[in-house]
C-alpha cells in the first residue's frame, strides 16, 4: 500500500470525530520525507482549537497508524 493510501485510511479513523463537530479533514499532500499536509474544513477550519486538533488529535493518530509520518502540518 502506498504511503498516501495509508495516510488516507488513518484519516478515516479521525473523520467521524471531526464530523460530529461539523468539520472534516482533507488530505492535501504527503511528501517523500513523511510530511503530511492537511486542510481542516467546515467548522474545524475556523475553530480557535484547530491547531490543537491538528497536533494532538490528527497528528497523533497518523503517527501511530503510519510510522513513516514524521509531521503533520496545515496546508
Amino acid at each position: 500500500m502506498e504511503l498516501k493510501e495509508k495516510v488516507e485510511k488513518a484519516l478515516d479513523k479521525v473523520r467521524p470525530h471531526l464530523k460530529a463537530d461539523g468539520g472534516n479533514v482533507e488530505l492535501v499532500d504527503v511528501t517523500t520525507d513523511g510530511i503530511v499536509k492537511v486542510k481542516l474544513t467546515g467548522a474545524c477550519g475556523g475553530c480557535p482549537m484547530s491547531q490543537m486538533t491538528l497536533k494532538s488529535g490528527i497528528a497523533r493518530v497518523l503517527k501511530e497508524e503510519v510510522p513513516e509520518v514524521k509531521d503533520v502540518v496545515a496546508a
